[in-house]
């Protein structure tokens, strides 16, 4: 087809550009698919995208090979590359927190309890908690070993299964009264180093594990439990009061005996002092306490002899007279 039949098959499709001189027109279209062809270029054949904080991306090649982490490079930022050739994907690497429990108003809306047998042959259920974040300089490691794109799959699929295992893997060597009862956190330790070892080769660290709540085992196995755990309570608080008891009588009869050792002390003491005091009494001494009398005497008397009168006769007696008191 001519150039002019073109144009005339252009204004028979498009009449309104019949008015414009043929030649825009061609410029016009020309224009247009030029366009489509930028688009096309940037949309298939160069791309830009930008990984925010938080966040740590790969660049996985759509075709060739990429055998190990080190041949998968790490982005961030604004990342400028060609979706003929790559794919990028990005992975969170702040800290994510999953609940699996029995009620849907808890985590996800499906029961997604956890249970586990113990070394009895028990089987426990229980609500799980899990914290983790996965080392931004191991995300080529994470992709290469899980080839996943969604971080949920590698959470409710991948991470949950080494959860279930670890935890059915420690359990077989606790007994059901263990897990229940006081060996319950040492339990949880050893489970969530468990799991910590088996993540740790692609960079995800557990930041938290436990349970939500007790664990549940059947009604009567929990109260036979209850009801051992209270007497062993009542027991403990029985051997209490006993010491106390043991303690205070101790201390009486300590007391008892340092008053009895105190008063054996203090009549030993008192016999020592009359023994010395009696050992002490001399001849001379009694006869120097006399003479001290004597003279206390002496030195008392106003100088006056008494006066003796004899009583009329055949009285047989003698009348002594006091003397008089001077006015």
């Amino acid at each position: 087809m001519s150039l002019l039949e073109q144009d005339d098959a252009l204004r028979t499709y498009v009449p309104s550009m019949s008015r414009y001189p043929a030649g825009l027109v061609r410029l016009g279209v020309f224009a247009a698919l030029a366009l489509l062809a930028v688009l096309f270029f940037f949309h298939y054949i160069f791309s830009v995208t930008r990984i925010g904080a938080g966040y740590t991306g790969v660049e996985i090649l759509l075709s060739g090979s990429q055998r190990g982490a080190s041949e998968i490079p790490i982005r961030t930022g604004w990342v400028f590359y060609s979706p003929l050739r790559s794919q990028i994907i990005e992975f969170a690497t702040y800290v994510q927190t999953v609940k699996w429990t029995r009620n849907p108003d808890e985590g996800r809306p499906l029961n997604e309890e956890m249970s586990f047998n113990s070394k009895e042959g028990m089987e426990i259920y229980s609500d799980v908690s899990l914290s983790y974040a996965i080392e931004p300089s191991k995300v080529p490691a994470f992709y290469l070993k899980y080839r996943i794109g969604e971080l949920d799959n590698f959470t409710h699929g991948i991470l949950r299964d080494i959860v279930r295992n670890s935890l059915n893997e420690v359990a077989s060597t606790y007994t059901v009264e263990q897990i229940y009862g006081e060996q319950k956190a040492q339990f949880l330790h050893q489970v969530e180093a468990l799991i910590q070892q088996k993540v740790a080769p692609v960079g995800v660290g557990i930041q938290q594990f436990g349970f939500i709540g007790a664990p549940r085992v059947p009604e009567v196995i929990a109260s036979a439990i209850t009801g051992k755990a209270q007497a062993i309570q009542n027991a403990e608080r029985a051997r209490n009061e006993l010491a106390e008891t043991q303690a205070q009588a101790a201390k009486k009869i300590a007391e008892a005996d340092g008053d009895a050792k105190s008063n054996v002390a203090r009549a030993e003491g008192e016999a020592e002092a009359n023994r010395i005091r009696q050992s002490s009494i001399t001849p001379q001494l009694l006869e120097l306490r006399r003479l001290e009398n004597q003279r206390e005497l002496i030195d008392r008397w106003n100088g006056q002899l008494p006066q003796v009168e004899s009583g009329g006769q055949g009285s047989g007696g003698i009348l002594l007279q006091l003397p008089k008191q001077q006015p």
